[in-house]
């Protein structure tokens, strides 16, 4: 893949995807008409999570450290408008993030040109924040961070508060007093939750959290409207046993922006942050953005949950899924689990281990009714591209396992 902004529309993999995939072409976020503007949104899950509280911002506190260069020049060269980055470590002074602009998205990066975003926002997160709960059932009540034990008995899993955090990024106004967080929203208080039923202990089930990271409605201004960014990061649906308890609550976190979507009927149970309760309100525009830990077809979701979102009618899907060329390259050289899956691996996303689950469609960028989504695409270059550097063949990572995933959309 190439620059984004500079090249063309090309076809790259009629013959080994079976289609012609949208190539790099994007229309520039700037008005194409007097009432009508094309804005860049994107997701980008790009590991900017350490071992140790502190630790990003240490990395940040200067301008070359590797991975966070490769992560910043990966957003320069497709130059997202409303960008949301998944893993990137809570602070509360939002320290790691001025960083990051300053001394990464504001310089070149091997002749990338310079990104700055005026407006941003973040916020606390679940991952390792202390429950004071024995939810895993083995150590007793695990309170000091720095373990897996202690991660497991989070809210979140996370060795300390704030780890694998959020943090929006925007050219456009946030209108940062009407953002509705659902950080402390119960998993029992969503009806029909799949709670697993004999996992949990009535202690646990009284205050387990639904979000394992956050659920963000962030509006954001363009010109004399609202899009509203809805933004998340459910837990991988892994790393449990038979009780599937992270399968089951991945779901019920990409439930919540279904039902978040879909009028008072079904949103009347949610309460945010504040206490307001209720949904979007019908009409509204949104872009729905993430790390869904989800592939509709392949991996270990339950009851194919991302469907809850792709199969809504208040979201208009474009007419093709963000693709890219590097994916089928990646998914045809890696083989192992790749070669068992059922879903295009043109849509793919993120380039995960190949003995399981192989290459998966995890990460999104939907657009609702009253948006006309346009151009889109994955950023994953082929060998033979000079930026193939920045995603590499899988081991060792050269700045993250998922790719940046963009839509553009028309705002009338």
């Amino acid at each position: 893949m190439n620059d984004p902004r500079a090249l063309s529309r090309r076809t790259a993999l009629a013959s080994l995807a079976g289609a012609a995939l949208a190539g790099t072409a994007a229309f520039p976020a700037s008005a194409t008409g007097h009432h009508r503007r094309t804005v860049r949104f994107a997701t980008f899950n790009a590991s900017l999570n350490r071992a140790a509280e502190g630790a990003l911002v240490t990395d940040l506190s200067t301008p070359d450290n590797v991975q966070a260069r490769n992560a910043a020049e990966t957003i320069q060269r497709v130059d997202p408008d409303v960008l949301l980055i998944n893993e990137f470590d809570y602070d509360s002074d939002g320290t790691a993030a001025r960083l990051f602009q300053r001394n990464y998205l504001a310089v070149s990066q091997n002749g990338a040109r310079p990104v700055r975003y005026r407006y941003r926002f973040t916020g606390p997160v679940n991952t390792g924040v202390a429950s004071g709960i024995d939810f895993d059932g083995r150590d007793g009540a695990v309170t000091t961070p720095g373990s897996d034990a202690y991660g497991q008995d989070a809210f979140g899993y996370g060795w300390f508060p704030g780890q694998y955090g959020m943090l929006v990024l925007s050219k456009f106004p946030i209108d940062t007093r009407a953002v509705r967080t659902f950080q402390r929203f119960l998993w029992k208080d969503m009806p029909g939750n799949l709670l697993p039923a004999d996992y949990y202990s009535d202690e646990a089930r009284a205050v387990f959290r639904l979000s394992s990271k956050s659920h963000w409605d962030v509006p954001v201004r363009i010109g004399h409207d609202t899009v509203h960014f809805l933004v998340s990061h459910p837990t991988p649906p892994t790393f449990d046993g038979p009780e599937d308890r992270n399968g089951r609550r991945n779901h019920d976190e990409i439930r919540l922006w279904a039902d978040y979507i879909s009028g008072r009927r079904r949103s009347f149970y949610l309460y945010d942050d504040k206490g307001r309760r209720g949904g979007l309100r019908p009409g509204a525009r949104f872009v729905i953005a993430g790390d869904q830990n989800a592939d509709p077809h392949d991996g270990d979701s339950y009851a194919h949950a991302i469907r809850q979102l792709l199969d809504h009618p208040a979201v208009n899907l474009p007419a093709a899924p963000p693709a890219s060329a590097g994916a089928v390259e990646a998914a045809s050289r890696q083989g192992g689990a790749n070669t068992t899956h059922t879903g295009n691996p043109a849509y793919d996303t993120a380039d995960f281990a190949d003995s399981a689950p192989g290459n998966l469609r995890v990460d999104y960028v939907i657009p609702s009714k009253g948006l006309t989504p346009v151009t889109n695409g994955v950023f994953w270059p082929t060998s033979d591209d000079p930026l193939y550097r920045l995603v590499g063949s899988g081991w060792p990572v050269p700045t993250s396992d998922h790719r940046l995933v963009w839509q553009d959309v028309r705002v009338a």
